[in-house]
């Protein structure tokens, strides 16, 4: 079974809160071992100073997990985030998030996923997100 960007696209679509949809996400990359996501930047995500917040970031890697783990398993897999730790190691403003996921580990019951994401332009990272998802 395979899993497409369009099928990414769907999924997102139907599939998700409205106020993650509000984030405007897309996909660059849609592949088995990884999937790139993309949240452009917009001035509502931003704290005082231009800068995105933390909690987009925070939403961007947790949604960017569950397609990694999709992509991994080749379609739609019921799941749960069961614990997500993040650091943020430099600011990003004026510029998209690109979110890179890598599964580290896709078992019966739980998955692995670690999301590291860069401003559009910049291959340094920039947050850094382990997640663990319970397979329901």
């Amino acid at each position: 079974m395979s899993f497409s960007t369009a099928d990414a696209a769907k999924m997102l679509d139907d599939g998700f809160a409205p106020w993650v949809r509000q984030l405007n996400l897309s996909f660059d990359v849609v592949e088995p071992d990884r999937v790139v996501m993309r949240m452009p930047f917009a001035d509502d995500l931003c704290r005082e100073g231009g800068i995105i917040c933390g909690q987009a970031f925070m939403s961007l890697a947790d949604t960017a997990a569950v397609f990694g783990l999709f992509a991994a398993a080749g379609g739609f897999r019921p799941c749960t985030t069961v614990e997500m730790g993040t650091q943020m190691m430099r600011p990003i403003s004026n510029a998209d998030v690109l979110a890179t996921t890598e599964v580290l580990r896709l078992g019966r019951t739980m998955a692995f996923v670690r999301v590291t994401m860069t401003a559009d332009g910049d291959p340094r990272p920039a947050v850094h997100a382990t997640t663990t998802l319970a397979l329901l």
